[in-house]
């Protein structure tokens, strides 16, 4: 019994976790754009808001069915936290409000029923203290009986004002339940964006959490910020625009021109590239695939896009060679043939046209010389920079069949 109940309560606490910067990030979003917020700093949640003053919110993730009764750990805890912080700062109680946000529901008749928000049995300050002192000096629990004593050692005046400023939030959305309701505010985003820009919006806003818990980020996070940044990666799905996620990805493999064997890679020896240049050759490659893989898993790119897209390339890339290649001949020295393989590929991969471009605000190099790559990788490539390249590959393939 106790073992199945470890292994139920290990991913609750897991949850709890994962909870607190997703519910950060719905809240902020609803509050004020100048309302700044911490993590783990006067309590799971520190809202401050120049009109409202501060907000303090505990945050609980209950397993499904979790019931809030008088002698609740999860309440007396955070009213624990609540009462240091009161102690601490007697002079700003008033302009402080303190939340309990828990996806449980509490329990009718219970005495916590007094916080429940819109509640109609809230008593007034000095009553619902007397109850509140009178509810935990109950308990014969270690934690509770150092609460109660706690509370009993504060000021009479400063324990009305902390009590009578609880609110509890309790049936609150579950942590897969949060996701909807953010994207339900992004109404400026078209619908079949909005999970692919939530995606992004929450990753960024993971990462600023944990730059501000470990230190690497000094200043709260604020309101306006997000909105920003939202409107940032809203941009990128525009129909001029793609969301552009792999700008300094690298294979989790690593990349080794020397001994990369595929054809693409193959084609840039043969027009006598050094290291340096395939090794960001490969890097294109592999930052392209990813990115036309995730635009398709998403289904951001409209059908057809892509292919039409190489297509042009493809038509971009024949003009030029026609160009470069219309002064070879059928003598020409291999260095020759080299020197125009190199030109054919240094004029179409630097400096890139916008016409390349797959959409016009679609900036970053890699997508077009990565597609370009796979395009010169395919088992015919469709582009290839050494002027003789299809005809050797062609008379490798006869000998392997002979």
């Amino acid at each position: 019994m106790t073992k199945k109940a470890d292994q139920y309560s290990a991913p609750q606490q897991a949850l709890g976790y994962m909870f607190q910067p997703r519910h950060a990030l719905y809240s902020i979003l609803k509050l004020p754009e100048d309302t700044t917020c911490l993590l783990e700093a006067d309590d799971d949640l520190d809202y401050t808001n120049p009109e409202e003053g501060k907000l303090l919110a505990s945050l609980k993730h209950k397993a499904p069915g979790d019931k809030l009764t008088d002698l609740s750990p999860d309440f007396w805890k955070s009213v624990r936290i609540w009462a240091t912080f009161a102690e601490a700062n007697p002079n700003t109680i008033l302009e402080t409000s303190f939340f309990l946000i828990t996806t449980g529901k509490v329990q009718i008749g219970s005495f916590l029923a007094n916080f429940v928000t819109g509640s109609d049995e809230r008593k007034p300050p000095d009553k619902l203290t007397e109850k509140a002192m009178d509810v935990v000096s109950k308990s014969d629990a270690t934690l509770l009986k150092s609460i109660h004593a706690q509370l009993t050692s504060m000021d009479a005046k400063l324990l009305e004002e902390l009590f009578s400023n609880i609110t509890i939030f309790d049936c609150q959305e579950r942590i897969d339940a949060i996701p909807s309701k953010i994207m339900a505010l992004m109404r400026a985003v078209r619908h079949q964006h909005r999970q692919p820009v939530f995606e992004r919006l929450e990753g960024w806003w993971n990462d600023q959490c944990v730059n501000l818990m470990t230190g690497k980020r000094l200043e709260p996070l604020v309101g306006s910020e997000v909105s920003e940044m939202l409107a940032h990666i809203s941009e990128q799905f525009r129909e001029d625009n793609l969301p552009l996620d792999f700008f300094d990805a690298e294979p989790e493999e690593g990349v080794d021109p020397e001994r990369d064997n595929r054809i693409f890679v193959h084609q840039l020896r043969e027009i006598g590239l050094k290291s340096d240049r395939i090794r960001r050759a490969i890097l294109d490659y592999y930052r392209a695939y990813e990115q036309r893989s995730t635009w398709a898993r998403e289904n951001i790119t409209i059908t057809g896009e892509v292919e039409r897209y190489d297509d042009r390339l493809v038509d971009e890339w024949q003009r030029f060679r026609e160009v470069v290649c219309e002064e070879i001949e059928e003598g020409s020295s291999e260095e020759m043939l080299r020197q125009a393989g190199r030109k054919i590929y240094t004029d179409l991969t630097s400096g890139l046209k916008p016409n390349l471009r797959i959409r016009p605000q679609v900036t970053e190099s890699y997508v077009t010389v990565g597609s370009y790559h796979i395009l010169a990788n395919e088992p015919t490539p469709r582009v290839h920079w050494h002027p003789q390249f299809l005809n050797r590959i062609q008379n490798v393939l006869e000998e392997v069949e002979k």
